[in-house]
């Protein structure tokens, strides 16, 4: 069973059993491999090279687009804004996804500050992706997604899911409780 997130003199540390190091490896991959933009053979590398999206529409994927909100009411604000950063926001949430992921092969794991954000936001963006597949849009569906704890009573797609959604609330809580330990310190 994983220990989760603690302050210690090393740093913020944790620990998963191989199983639990596995599924988050596969999480953090999976989102990782969502959030790559799309390239067509239109794109234009200087844009690319410099992190200007030509497509400023929002991402067709629920998921994705959870992770990469509307910046703006105004639609014209909205989309100069996502052409300008949103590139730049995919490559920084994937870069966080693959740091985690490398961290985790070690199942005891101590992390810095700077590994610790990186977490953080990991950790977030994958419970964001199960909570849009989940359909979670309330604190009703939170609730009922968290009565959902037993392992031995898991029937389906979305049971599986609601265990893994709730393992990853946890650890991030965990995790954001350590981090708070640390400002205190």
């Amino acid at each position: 069973m994983a220990q989760g997130f603690k302050n210690t003199r090393k740093g913020i540390s944790a620990r998963f059993t191989a199983e639990e190091a596995s599924l988050l490896q596969k999480l953090f991959s999976d989102v990782a491999d969502t959030l790559e933009p799309e390239v067509s053979d239109e794109t234009d590398p200087l844009a690319s090279l410099i992190g200007i999206s030509e497509n400023s529409a929002v991402p067709t994927d629920p998921a994705v687009a959870r992770i990469l909100p509307v910046a703006s009411d105004d639609p014209e604000v909205a989309d100069e804004y996502r052409r300008f950063t949103e590139l730049s926001l995919r490559q920084q949430k994937i870069g966080y996804l693959q740091m985690a992921a490398l961290d985790v092969e070690a199942q005891d794991i101590v992390l810095d500050a700077e590994h610790a954000r990186g977490w953080a936001a990991a950790l977030n963006d994958v419970r964001l992706t199960l909570a849009t597949r989940l359909d979670i849009t309330s604190d009703a569906d939170a609730s009922a997604t968290a009565t959902k704890t037993d392992w031995r009573k898991v029937d389906t797609v979305e049971d599986y899911m609601a265990l893994v959604y709730n393992f990853v609330s946890w650890l991030l809580d965990t995790l954001m409780e350590a981090m708070l330990d640390t400002l205190e310190s």
